[in-house]
């Protein structure tokens, strides 16, 4: 089959690595790769009608800006497939604008990570029967055996993976919390050696346990180059914001979000006012700042 990829970051180049693998045509654009198609037009130009892009680029402004230069140089009867971490909502709209054009958009949730090119890319599409049915073949092509399912409507795909996000921040906390009990406690553990064999019959075992154990192997046992410092991609954000939408209580995925805003202060004013609150009511100690000059 044959498939314009638009963006060949870590996820595209290893998407547009294996569709090649398995014998789909595939041509690429990359502003930031010289030897891919110099534009969006040139692209489409290199792809026989019915044409069927993929976008895998950064969800929000980059995604909006792309999509919409397509539908200007699309035909009716192409196919979009936003493969990015869009917000739902907006790949409801993109659905109804693309509709007006009479070409099919097609949202589809992808995880794997770089880990995808050699072991398959768990797939979640939303979107007409028909556009999906007709992708199926790149869709079996990326992903493992059952790992690909078409989710639902238009929006299902992101939707469903937005929760996927979610939950993986709560699996992510409840691993970093555990394993920080254990490197405080008492006892000399060798933490990279627990994680091991977590891995073997433990009902705790898990990708994340195996990626943690590499990463220990890798980094040393207290991780000690790496800096406690963790971002958020908005899945999780989302995903709150749906669960208080259904009244759905969440605190796992609340907690875990907010442990990652506490992981990007250097010093809480929080903690500060707590402190300083402590030695009023309670007389309790509190300890010296370290001063920062001022600039």
């Amino acid at each position: 089959m044959q498939l314009g990829m638009v963006g060949l970051g870590r996820m595209g180049s290893g998407m547009t690595k294996r569709l090649t693998e398995h014998g789909h045509e595939i041509k690429t654009y990359d502003p930031q790769v010289a030897s891919t198609a110099k534009t969006l037009g040139a692209l489409a130009k290199q792809l026989d009608a019915p044409r069927n892009v993929w976008l895998m680029v950064p969800a929000g402004e980059i995604t909006e800006k792309t999509f919409q230069q397509l539908l200007k140089i699309l035909e009716p009867g192409d196919t979009i497939v936003d493969g990015g971490n869009s917000n739902f909502h907006d790949s409801q709209r993109r659905y109804k604008e693309a509709r007006k054009h009479k070409i099919s958009f097609v949202d589809v949730g992808v995880s794997g990570g770089i880990w995808g090119l050699e072991v398959g890319f768990c797939l979640m599409a939303g979107g007409d029967k028909a556009a999906v049915k007709r992708l199926e073949p790149v869709f079996h092509a990326l992903a493992p055996d059952d790992g690909y399912a078409h989710v639902g409507p238009s929006g299902a795909g992101h939707f469903v993976k937005m929760v996927h996000n979610g939950i993986e921040y709560g699996l992510m906390e409840a691993y970093a919390e555990g394993f920080e009990v254990m490197e405080r406690s008492e006892f000399p553990l060798d933490l990279h050696e627990i994680a091991g064999i977590w891995r073997y019959g433990s009902v705790v075992r898990s990708w994340l346990l195996e990626l943690l154990h590499a990463a220990f192997e890798k980094e040393g046992a207290h991780l000690e180059d790496i800096r406690g410092y963790v971002e958020d991609s908005g899945e999780g954000r989302w995903t709150i914001a749906e669960a208080i939408a259904e009244d759905v209580p969440v605190p796992v995925i609340t907690a875990a979000l907010f442990s990652r805003f506490s992981s990007r202060q250097e010093e809480s004013f929080a903690a500060k006012v707590s402190a300083a609150l402590r030695n009023q009511f309670g007389g309790h100690a509190v300890k010296a700042a370290t001063r920062r000059a001022r600039s």
